[in-house]
């Protein structure tokens, strides 16, 4: 049976297991991670201390992007000892009734690690079509003669992603944006159009992910579709089309404010993601 993965976080109970009987220490959830990463590529892996009720040690909430890897680590880990002493308990999490979650979009770098693990590092390509500062819309209506120090600066980006080998390729439009305590700062200026920028570029690289649906087969293979309920108009616009929209001072940016990227998965000393071509 052919299992389909989105890019998005995983909230289903399949996809999560809960492990108990955990000794204390130093690098818990690293160990928990190495254990079972083998298994499938993990969304993310949290140790906590026991309640006091419950006595001493710990426990983890695991995530898996797939439910069918889930099972098969619950299956190999339950009751065995893995890198402690006393053998370990694992289960899937049963599911809460009346608690409905909100499904987010993977951030960029999570998008990118799940599509290296299951297309290859070289199994897909992003370019930006157009990355354009489009901030000053806010200060249209200032009294003049009037300086304000905290500014907003926001860049538009479109992104492109190709899937050579499954004939798949989407968009993704997004805003950066953030506030300059300082405009008249040249430093702090920098420093925050090439934050906003990197955001603009993650976010929309997250967008154009949105639209592709993986379909992991039984044998293993992969195979690709295209998700038509997250298509939007800017995607049936040719290159130059799309170009001329990112330009266009009137533009309504409440129509590509996403889910915000995480600011920690960011860093202002790196360049641009190696697959990722700066603009013209």
């Amino acid at each position: 049976m052919a299992e389909v993965l989105e890019f998005r976080v995983p909230t289903g109970s399949a996809q999560t297991l809960l492990v108990w009987g955990l000794e204390p220490e130093p690098g818990l959830e690293h160990s928990l991670f190495s254990a079972f990463s083998k298994f499938g590529p993990l969304y993310s892996v949290r140790a906590h201390r026991n309640a006091a009720v419950a006595g001493p040690g710990y426990y983890a909430i695991i995530k898996f992007y797939s439910a069918g890897d889930a099972s098969r680590a619950q299956h190999a880990c339950n009751g065995q000892r893995l890198f402690q002493k006393s053998p370990l308990k694992v289960c899937l999490c049963t599911k809460q009734k009346g608690f409905q979650q909100q499904v987010l979009a993977l951030n960029s770098n999570k998008c990118q690690e799940l599509a290296n693990h299951y297309l290859g590092f070289n199994g897909w390509s992003s370019r930006i079509i157009r990355l354009q500062n489009v901030s000053g819309f806010d200060g249209e209506n200032e009294e003049p003669g009037k300086t304000l120090q905290k500014r907003s600066m926001k860049y538009l980006c479109a992104v492109e992603v190709t899937l050579l080998n499954h004939g798949v390729r989407t968009r993704g439009v997004a805003l950066g944006e953030a506030d300059i305590e300082n405009g008249e700062d040249p430093l702090e200026f920098v420093t925050a159009s090439r934050r906003v920028q990197k955001l603009a570029v993650g976010k929309a690289l997250s967008s154009a992910f949105q639209k592709i649906l993986l379909v992991v087969l039984e044998n293993g293979k992969v195979a690709v579709e295209y998700n038509s309920t997250q298509e939007e108009l800017t995607d049936s616009f040719t290159e130059e089309e799309l170009k001329g929209l990112v330009q266009v001072s009137e533009l309504s940016l409440e129509q590509f404010d996403l889910e915000e990227e995480v600011l920690s998965d960011l860093s202002f000393d790196d360049e641009l993601p190696s697959r990722e071509m700066p603009p013209n």
